[in-house]
């Protein structure tokens, strides 16, 4: 049976590799993205995957946004929820608008997306939905109080959400990636970088196929006894 996806921040970085990953593994995949106009045209030239531009910020817009998708390719039966943004600073000079930009993308996006599918997904009896924290939203990060507080939500969120799933045969779980090979990670000075790979105990960067890979084990069908969970894809840098 075939199985369809969703993949917000799907056509970049991590979430570009997801959605190719499941696509290969047989779902029909749908990406996600909120302003890279000419980076989504790319993508969808390259794998055929269709692209939807919306805020996932914004609770209206993905409603509309799931909504255009249903009727044109039917119910959503996976969710990953990939899409995060960064604006670093030290807590003392942070502004408001950086804090809230954070949390309304990284975590107020989980809201947004899983409220206006989970009803279908419970009415079905299936779901598997995917949350993308990651391993500073674990141990906190220098500079990134937004950033780890949101991504530190997401874990609370997921385990709260596959609570109330369960029964109904939606798995919830969360994956916390380490550094990864990607855009944002290349964009840290190079000094930085190499003491951030010295911290790690397989002694690389992450791939956006490691956490790829993982997506695909927890959408599976067979995977329905693993919910609330979170894994760690971090190469050994940080253990929970």
């Amino acid at each position: 049976m075939t199985r369809t996806a969703i993949v917000t921040g799907g056509t970049r970085g991590l979430g570009k590799e997801i959605s190719i990953v499941l696509k290969e593994r047989g779902c029909q995949v749908i990406a996600v993205y909120g302003s890279n106009v000419a980076a989504a045209q790319a993508f969808t030239d390259m794998t055929s995957i269709p692209a939807f531009r919306w805020d996932v910020a914004d609770f209206d817009a993905c409603k509309a946004g799931l909504t255009e998708v249903e009727h044109k390719y039917g119910a959503i039966d996976i969710l990953v929820n990939n899409a995060g943004i960064t604006s670093d600073a030290v807590l003392h000079r942070m502004t408001s608008e950086q804090w809230w930009h954070v949390l309304n993308t990284n975590l107020g996006s989980m809201f947004n997306m899983c409220r206006n599918l989970v009803e279908g997904m419970r009415e079905r009896s299936f779901g598997r939905i995917v949350n993308v924290s990651s391993i500073n939203g674990q141990k906190g990060q220098f500079g990134q109080s937004n950033y780890a507080a949101a991504k530190a939500g997401i874990l609370g969120f997921t385990r709260a959400l596959a609570l109330e799933g369960a029964r109904k045969n939606v798995t919830v779980n969360a994956i916390a990636p380490g550094y990864c090979n990607t855009e944002m990670v290349a964009a840290v000075p190079h000094d930085v970088m190499q003491s951030i790979i010295a911290a790690i105990p397989v002694g690389r960067l992450g791939t956006p196929a490691d956490v790829a890979r993982m997506v695909a084990f927890l959408v599976d069908d067979a995977a329905g006894y693993i919910t609330g969970a979170t894994f760690s894809v971090n190469g050994g840098q940080y253990m929970s």
